[in-house]
């Protein structure tokens, strides 16, 4: 098994030892939580429809929720694909959802300029995949004292991820969680070892596991990812019987009219059946059951 980390600036960090949101705890011994939305903010209208209607399915199955939209999607295939309203208008549409309808707001960030402003809206601040090594994003990330979310990088082992915690650690901010979204395998391909639930938790920090953007094809239509959503239930089944601390999605109202990664987005339809699924799995099964 391995070490839990060992910096000099922080005490050590127990297994999954759990992140305070605010509302709600993520970690050992608490709830699973969903971290759910659309890829991208396609609208205002749009943004607030999903987050009603998330929220509304949250509070019937007592789940607790955050809400995820990319305000810029830095890093899509085609120079020419949507990228979002950006930065400033993204944080405004954000900071309605999050003040208006009381959720907890997450989004990416992409360079150290980005994080002062983010930092002033997002209760989770969200590393992308592409970026987890970046230190200088890391540590500014860090510094603000809010979640951050890191995203495994599709090229990188879990146990590759402890240098990454303690880039955050560094800062003092002890408040770190990691995301699991599945490796590269081969072309345009990504596979889930779950294991690396396992061994990121044992780095000391909650785990999520992205059942949408793991069956992502990068690429896969030439000017645009692909993906095949009917995976994504499953796997996400699978991360909770493992011990997964959260289930990160894409959803949306129509996929096939997302603007972006909709080939792997969960219609909003599906959704009522597969949380109550994935929460009865997380409290049965996952990690050290006795203390969930």
């Amino acid at each position: 098994m391995k070490k839990s980390l060992k910096l000099k600036a922080s005490p050590k960090k127990s297994i999954g030892e759990p992140v305070d949101l605010g509302p709600f705890k993520m970690g050992e011994g608490h709830d699973l939580v969903i971290v759910a939305g659309p890829c991208v903010i396609e609208s205002e209208k749009s943004a607030f429809l999903h987050a009603r209607r998330l929220k509304a399915l949250a509070e019937e199955l007592e789940i607790p929720l955050v809400f995820k939209a990319s305000y810029d999607k830095a890093n899509r295939t085609s120079v020419n694909a949507f990228r979002g309203p950006g930065l400033k208008r993204g944080l405004e549409v954000l900071r309605s959802i999050r003040d208006d309808l009381g959720l907890l707001v997450l989004s990416d960030v992409h360079s150290p300029d980005e994080v002062r402003k983010a930092a002033e809206v997002l209760d989770i601040i969200q590393i992308p995949a592409f970026l987890s090594r970046q230190t200088d994003l890391l540590i500014a990330a860090g510094e603000t004292g809010k979640v951050v979310n890191v995203k495994k990088g599709q090229f990188l082992a879990p146990e590759d991820m402890e240098p990454v915690v303690e880039k955050v650690l560094s800062t003092g901010n002890r408040r770190v969680l990691l995301t699991e979204r599945g490796a590269s395998f081969g072309y345009r391909t990504l596979v889930s070892d779950f294991r690396s639930i396992i061994i990121m938790r044992e780095l000391g920090c909650p785990v999520i596991y992205d059942a949408t953007h793991s069956v992502q094809r990068p690429g896969g239509l030439g000017h645009a990812s692909g993906g095949d959503r009917r995976f994504a239930p499953p796997l996400a089944q699978a991360a909770c019987v493992v011990g997964a601390d959260a289930i990160f999605m894409e959803v949306h109202e129509t996929p096939e009219k997302a603007l972006s990664d909709g080939p792997n987005s969960i219609p909003l339809e599906d959704l009522p059946e597969l949380w109550m699924k994935l929460k009865n799995l997380s409290q049965e099964f996952g990690c050290d059951t006795a203390s969930r």
